[in-house]
């Protein structure tokens, strides 16, 4: 799926955490790579989205049934997130990233030859157990090896690329299931990972350590400690909302469209990708967006999501405002996301691998109920749907804003603390001037002195 951490400390680490690297690395390369890699990686995820017609027909089942394999790959991928951050806290993000894609690449393979529904499914969990391994390692290492001025735009970069992937490797599955079959998409997801590796080798840094006490058993043990904060937990929940809500929307364009665009592919391509311009903007906005708080960026974003998806329900088949609606959802979606992950990662500072992979695991359990909350829904028609999914936004906007309130009672306590400090020292030099003001006049006469 998928960002955010500018207002972390560069060098925050525990004696079993990855320490600061001795020099920043290249920004440019690393976020290019990173990016790329989240729409190959997290896109397996929504392939099946656009294959659910000729996977049905080939493995001889419904399309309502296939959408299992979009399930059982989101529920494995969330529960490999739990592995991914702490394995990467322990052994480092490239060496987690790579150990992934060589798995990766044979369970996609394999897919590309399952002969039924239940090996497909089974086969596509074990698909999403190994692509986990990336997006929670991919954050991690932009947080620790990018300079901190960079951050925020590399995370904001990373989280868009794998929202990109939900458009983009939909477009691209539909285009080759068209033309090879839809067993082809694997085969050549599968090939792309395996060329990958050889830029992660060349590009991404290892990480270097600092002691080895504690092991996994640490990393592992701030998991619950983060799980004992309501605020977090909120936040959690709201990525949930967030994706489920994602993921719904597309998969309702896919099997429940609305009239007129309904078993059209034509008009179901441009639905998919009329979206794309939004994935781009939202990067570019990025140093603007971040002028914003991130629990108010992602409170205002889940505002513009639920209003445009309930806009979007009273449409019918109108094309063009369909895509202008999808458009600005998947705008406020790659907005929402980053701010969610900065908001969650600010506090907590030194188990930032843990925090990332709880978020991680929170956006795929959402994004693994979408499909089935939309198969559901289904008798309520599209523009039903979509009104669902707009009450699922506004859930998690509301389950935003305790750490928003949290942010700016922060905010509020530290200007009060900071003019606590500087009040004595200007009362001090109002004093020191007084002074030197009665020093220059001289002593004042005793009465009578004239006289």
């Amino acid at each position: 799926m998928s960002h955010p951490v500018t207002s972390l400390p560069p060098t925050a680490a525990t004696p079993n955490t990855p320490g600061p690297p001795p020099s920043w690395a290249p920004a440019a390369p690393t976020i290019a790579l990173l990016t790329a890699l989240g729409v190959l990686m997290v896109g397996q995820m929504y392939t099946v989205l656009a294959l659910l017609h000729p996977m049905a027909a080939g493995l001889g089942t419904t399309p309502g049934q296939v959408t299992w394999t979009a399930t059982a790959f989101g529920f494995a991928y969330a529960g490999g997130f739990l592995l991914a951050g702490p394995l990467a806290d322990r052994y480092g993000s490239r060496s987690v990233i790579t150990a992934g894609l060589v798995a990766a690449t044979a369970a996609t393979l394999a897919v590309g030859a399952a002969p039924d529904l239940p090996t497909a499914i089974a086969l596509r969990a074990v698909q999403g157990l190994t692509a986990a391994t990336f997006a929670p390692s991919a954050l991690s290492y932009a947080v620790h090896h990018l300079a901190p001025q960079r951050r925020g735009t590399a995370l904001t970069c990373i989280t868009s690329g794998m929202f990109a992937a939900a458009v983009l490797l939909q477009i691209g599955a539909q285009a080759v299931a068209a033309g090879l079959g839809w067993r082809a998409v694997f085969w050549i997801g599968a090939a792309l990972m395996a060329l990958s590796l050889i830029p992660v080798r060349r590009v991404l840094r290892p990480t270097l350590r600092q002691g080895t006490g504690g092991g996994l058993s640490q990393a592992f043990a701030a998991m619950p400690r983060l799980l004992r904060r309501p605020r977090t937990v909120a936040l959690y929940l709201s990525t949930m909302a967030l994706m489920a809500a994602f993921v719904a929307v597309y998969t309702a364009v896919a099997i429940a469209g609305p009239p007129g665009v309904a078993g059209d592919s034509s008009a179901i391509l441009a639905l998919r990708a009329g979206a794309l311009p939004a994935l781009v903007a939202v990067p570019v906005l990025a140093p603007v967006l971040q002028r914003l708080a991130a629990p108010l960026r992602a409170v205002l974003a889940f505002a513009l999501a639920a209003l445009t998806v309930a806009a979007g329900s009273f449409l019918g088949g109108h094309i063009v405002p369909l895509v202008v609606v999808l458009l600005l959802f998947v705008a406020a979606v790659a907005a929402a996301a980053p701010a969610v992950v900065e908001t969650v990662n600010a506090g907590a500072p030194h188990a930032r691998g843990a925090a990332v992979a709880l978020y991680g695991c929170s956006m795929f359990i959402g994004a693994s109920l979408g499909p089935q909350l939309t198969g559901a829904l289904t008798g309520l028609g599209f523009g039903g749907i979509l009104r669902a999914v707009a009450a699922a936004l506004v859930l998690g906007a509301l389950l935003a804003l305790p750490a928003l309130r949290h942010h700016r009672a922060s905010v509020s306590a530290t200007a009060q603390d900071t003019e606590d400090r500087t009040a004595p020292a200007h009362s001090q030099a109002d004093d020191g001037r007084s002074d030197a003001a009665r020093a220059a006049r001289g002593p004042r006469p005793a009465p009578g002195a004239n006289q």
